[in-house]
């Protein structure tokens, strides 16, 4: 993902499905579609039951939103947009 939305939640009574479900229907309706992705800190991803722990590679999903570990992300931030295809991303190496 390349740009994207940047949306804040420290919400501590919210689960993170509960964030990152708001955090799309705001992305939805600035954007007109929904997000694909959302990337949030490795943090986010404890206390939400189901022993993730953020680690590279996790993956869950909230809705049809995936949503993913990434170590760029602050803590409390959800990062939204639409994945990058992989022939973009070739077309955009072999430049």
């Amino acid at each position: 993902m390349k740009t994207g939305l940047l949306w804040f939640d420290d919400d501590p009574r919210k689960e993170l499905e509960e964030k990152v479900l708001r955090a799309a229907a705001h992305y939805e309706r600035k954007y007109g579609r929904l997000p694909e992705l959302c990337y949030v800190h490795p943090g986010a991803f404890n206390g939400n039951g189901n022993g993730n722990h953020g680690k590279k590679g996790d993956v869950v999903k909230a809705g049809e939103v995936e949503v993913r570990a990434g170590r760029s992300v602050l803590l409390h931030h959800f990062w939204l947009g639409m994945a990058e295809e992989k022939s973009q991303v070739a077309s955009r190496k072999s430049r």
